[in-house]
């Protein structure tokens, strides 16, 4: 039963990677206000590689609508300026010297019901991911079963253990979306 338990803590540790993918993807979803997270996925085409946008300006709050990009090369400033232009976030950068404005417009209802519809095929994803570790977990205590190092009632045991846990992730996804739909759908 040992190797049952470690098995759970591995499980456990992949299903929180899923919902910690899903958090991070769901931070880059534009709300009605501004976020230095929203701009995190962007990348730019810097010296002649693929650079994360905060490595190469700093990124800040200034007002609840507002997002500012301080670019810290003059040079880099119209690859920043591109790079934003060219996100899916549909944001219109104002330069001012080596300051990029990013004013966030409001969100029109068409808007936002697009955005819920990407939270959830997000979250689709995390619950996918969670049920891949749980058919790995399954197949494991059926092989260690098979083999003998476990009994069939120790067997059944662990599996309703994969199966709470498995039932205790999707559930947490489905709150962690369900709070980001109620973000997305705030006027």
């Amino acid at each position: 039963m040992a190797d049952a338990e470690l098995d759970m803590k591995d499980l456990k540790r992949r299903m929180d990677g899923a919902i910690s993918v899903l958090k991070t993807e769901l931070s880059g979803l534009r709300t009605g206000r501004a976020s230095s997270s929203m701009l995190e996925s962007i990348t730019v085409d810097a010296y002649g590689q693929q650079m994360p946008i905060n490595q190469v300006a700093t990124v800040s709050v200034p007002e609840p609508r507002m997002v500012s990009v301080q670019v810290w090369d003059k040079s880099m400033v119209a690859a920043v300026e591109k790079a934003i232009r060219n996100s899916s976030l549909g944001l219109n950068p104002v330069i001012d010297g080596t300051n990029l404005r990013l004013p966030i417009p409001e969100l029109n209802e068409e808007r936002r019901q697009e955005l819920a519809k990407v939270a959830h095929k997000y979250a689709e994803q995390a619950r996918v991911a969670v049920r891949h570790v749980r058919r790995d977990g399954m197949e494991m205590l059926k092989k260690l079963e098979k083999d003998g190092d476990m009994s069939q009632d120790e067997q059944r045991v662990a599996s309703d253990s994969v199966q709470k846990l498995t039932d205790e992730m999707i559930s947490e996804i489905d709150s962690v979306v369900e709070r980001k739909e109620k973000e997305i759908s705030q006027v």
